[in-house]
């Protein structure tokens, strides 16, 4: 069986025919439970989103920040396995007709075998993954599976990559480009935010490849000025937070629902950005 990278592309395509960005929700897979994870899928889909990245739990994420981290530990106490995030990613494909990736640190997919992952991810309805931590020079092995089950690899771009090194990852790459920055953290807003839009800049001029923000989005004014430049905006943090706020899990469902509402006017660059999910 084949992988939904079409999908994907076919998805993004959408989104810029509607002169919009495409808006990416990351939730992780098993939190708070397995179904839980599964539901919360479905409720951004229905909210707004139009791609979803399932995190696969991992013990050391190292680019991830405190707020991921708290639900992979969560998810990892539960019992999480990767048969579970499978699971996730092909009963929220088949629920809600969105592509699903998964994003996740190398290591479990060395230790479960290339072949036996990507065949198992493309038989779940999978579109791809997303590898951060994977180097380029590295992926063969992994591309060569990728592509004979028509999954997307998908690389991280970050602004200190120099034009070179962004030409070989995207060469490399399908599905689109994620372009990893720290809003807030690496200084103002402002600057961080010309930052990701010259990051931006320098990848699409090695690619035709989609390029996809992830910068720390949390609300639809900051989604708005991400969709300015990109071709998508992944939000992950902000999702994870309402449902670690939530006092229950049909106030988290809920609560990550009217977000990706939000979000989704935010990424439309001809709206306000404004309104009540």
């Amino acid at each position: 069986m084949s992988g939904n990278i079409q999908l994907l592309s076919d998805t993004l395509e959408r989104a810029r025919s509607e002169n919009r960005a495409a808006l990416i929700a990351y939730l992780p897979a098993g939190f708070p439970t397995v179904d839980g994870g599964i539901d919360a899928v479905k409720a951004v889909v229905a909210g707004g989103a139009d791609v979803v990245e399932v995190g696969l739990p991992h013990s050391d994420p190292v680019l991830d920040g405190p707020v991921i981290q708290t639900a992979d530990d969560i998810a990892l106490r539960g019992g999480v396995k990767i048969a579970d995030v499978m699971r996730t990613v092909r009963e929220a494909h088949e629920a809600t007709g969105a592509p699903v990736l998964v994003m996740t640190y190398w290591n479990p997919i060395d230790r479960y075998g290339v072949e036996r992952f990507t065949a198992e991810l493309a038989e779940a309805g999978g579109a791809g993954c997303i590898l951060p931590d994977l180097p380029v020079q590295e992926s063969a092995l992994w591309r060569e599976h990728a592509e004979k089950h028509g999954l997307a690899t998908v690389f991280v771009v970050a602004p200190s990559s120099k034009d070179e090194r962004l030409a070989t990852i995207t060469a490399a790459g399908s599905g689109f480009v994620y372009a990893a920055s720290l809003m807030g953290v690496t200084g103002t807003r402002e600057s961080v935010g010309a930052q990701a839009q010259d990051l931006v800049r320098r990848t699409r001029a090695t690619t035709e490849l989609p390029v996809c923000v992830g910068l720390g989005v949390s609300n639809a004014v900051q989604a708005k000025e991400v969709a300015a430049f990109a071709d998508g905006v992944i939000v992950g943090s902000a999702f994870v937070q309402r449902m670690l706020d939530a006092p229950d899990a049909a106030a988290g469902l809920e609560a990550v629902r009217a977000l990706a509402g939000e979000l989704a006017r935010g990424v439309r660059r001809d709206g306000d950005g404004a309104g009540a999910a």
